[in-house]
């Protein structure tokens, strides 16, 4: 596979500019998917998916949302959140000078699809929402809360591996070469030592609030384009009893169960990935 392109776009908080971070595979003329990565995640997640993707003739831009991976941190902590992160993909979105985009979103990327698509215009054609629905019980984010915006040092690669293999294991029975991906792109080096590659501000937004369970089944209604809805089997984000209803509610999503994981399947396999690079060729 090529090297991607390295890029960067200036976008604007309420304290002032930042830089966004993304990353661009395949040919510049094709339609664009958009890949956007989970909670803590960075754009790395999806060098497999977006391999395929441009081997397949199309154009994927992969972007590292604000706080993570080599996009900057924002000044005050409390702007994180998806006031802004809408912002900034409409800004990535213009910057692609195109009428409309696919999406793939992980967790917290698949919320910033889902709302981008429900709103009026959108240029969102066709959206993989990967283990995030339209409920998101207050259970499975008091675990996130658990671990999300800790900010450890490890003295070895060791110790990051046996930290991530722990935080992550829900992702499934990984190969040892898809951890040590997921592990050393997830890494900035400090030193001697390693630390997460995000800025550990991230979640005081959240924990400024009181967790609950979180209904956004009026932004699923809104939704007017064709929707694949991945689930981890072993899920407790996306429960079964949700993504069965966001079927029923909107006829035009197709449910795919993966099976050997909970939240969130990471694509990292032809297993995973294929069904999507199929999906998103079919005609819209």
């Amino acid at each position: 596979m090529a090297e991607p392109d390295q890029n960067q776009l200036l976008c604007l908080s309420k304290t002032g500019f930042h830089a966004l971070h993304y990353r661009c595979f395949g040919p510049e003329e094709a339609h664009p998917v958009i890949c956007v990565h989970g909670l803590g995640r960075n754009a790395r997640d999806f060098d497999f998916l977006a391999g395929l993707l441009a081997a397949h003739g199309r154009q994927v831009v992969c972007p590292d949302i604000v706080g993570r991976g080599q996009s900057d941190w924002l000044r005050d902590p409390m702007d994180y959140g998806y006031p802004q992160y809408l912002s900034d993909m409409s800004a990535l979105i213009a910057r692609l000078n195109c009428q409309s985009v696919d999406w793939v979103g992980t967790s917290m990327g698949g919320l910033i699809g889902m709302m981008l698509a429900a709103m009026p215009g959108s240029p969102i054609r066709r959206l993989v929402i990967n283990d995030v629905g339209a409920f998101i019980p207050k259970a499975a984010l008091q675990r996130i809360l658990g671990y999300f915006g800790a900010d450890p040092i490890f003295s070895s690669y060791d110790a990051a591996e046996a930290y991530h293999r722990e935080i992550y294991r829900s992702f499934g029975d990984l190969t040892a070469a898809q951890w040590r991906h997921l592990v050393e792109t997830s890494l900035r080096q400090e030193g001697a030592n390693w630390r997460l590659h995000y800025d550990p501000r991230i979640a005081e937004p959240m924990r400024a609030q009181e967790v609950t369970d979180v209904d956004l089944w009026p932004v699923w209604q809104a939704i007017t384009c064709p929707v694949l809805l991945l689930r981890g089997a072993e899920s407790d984000l996306l429960l079964k009893e949700t993504a069965e209803e966001m079927t029923r509610r909107r006829p035009q999503t197709e449910l795919m169960e993966l099976p050997g994981c909970g939240h969130a399947p990471p694509l990292l396999d032809p297993v995973q990935a294929e069904p999507v690079v199929r999906w998103l060729a079919a005609e819209p």
